[in-house]
């Protein structure tokens, strides 16, 4: 089955409002005759208004890196799900490998997250993937079931169908090391066949599975040639406009 090509950027701790509203326009401009694929960008909370402000009209979807699992409370410096969707937001970034790695995440508030992302409104955008060690362990395999057991407990098939997933290596992150395509299609391959395994056909035939890790114009097209690969979400080489739109390019190649 053909699935839509996606493909997200994550802007991390970058730019403020008003270089969040230059790359927006700057977007909105290079990929307005961009074809048949969807496109997101994930800016700092901050930023979020004028990146929807900036790409208004441009069909270019805008999410927020994480949400907490309430939606409002005594929680300081949090975000919710319920705020970012009544900010516009259409997607929520939850598990990337900073918030696991840096900030402690357990698989299991991860899974919550999912469930308050749906709660509020917002598809979330899982994801999943190993660490070095991990994959010179052996690992590989058992952490992505670990991590797709625990983030996706408790939906229903039709919840499910809603999430879409990103492998994104650790080592591949922000290294300038890329997992070969040979590489990244075994663990999206996998990733399928434990949607076969548990839900209906049409979860693992329409899923988008997303490859992320040091994705570059230079390597998209190859990368996301893959069968299994449908996309990619993007860290570093989404804050040029020029090089986003090259990934963008890469995915319909």
């Amino acid at each position: 089955m053909s699935r839509r090509p996606f493909i997200a950027g994550n802007w991390k701790l970058n730019l403020g409002p008003a270089a969040a509203a230059a790359l927006g326009a700057e977007l909105k401009v290079r990929l307005a005759a961009r074809g048949d694929i969807d496109v997101a960008v994930f800016p700092t909370a901050l930023s979020i208004t004028a990146a929807l402000q900036a790409t208004e009209g441009a069909g270019i979807s805008v999410g927020v890196q994480n949400v907490y699992v309430e939606a409002t409370g005594a929680f300081t410096g949090e975000n919710s799900a319920a705020m970012a969707r009544e900010a516009g937001c259409t997607y929520a970034l939850l598990g990337h490998s900073e918030r696991r790695h840096v900030f402690g995440e357990s698989d299991a508030l991860i899974g919550q997250k999912v469930h308050a992302s749906l709660a509020a409104g917002l598809l979330p955008m899982l994801c999943i993937g190993e660490t070095l060690p991990e994959r010179e362990a052996g690992q590989v395999e058992a952490v992505i079931h670990r991590q797709l057991e625990t983030g996706l407990a408790g939906l229903s098939e039709a919840q499910v169908g809603t999430v879409t997933l990103a492998y994104e290596p650790v080592w591949a992150i922000g290294t300038g090391v890329t997992a070969s395509p040979e590489q990244a299609q075994e663990v999206h391959a996998f990733i399928r066949s434990w949607l076969r395994e548990r839900y209906a056909p049409w979860i693992a035939d329409e899923t988008r599975v997303l490859y992320g890790g040091s994705v570059k114009a230079s390597n998209a097209a190859e990368l996301l040639s893959q069968p299994d690969i449908d996309g990619a979400l993007v860290g570093g080489a989404a804050l040029s406009a020029v090089s986003f739109a090259g990934i963008v390019a890469g995915a319909l190649a």
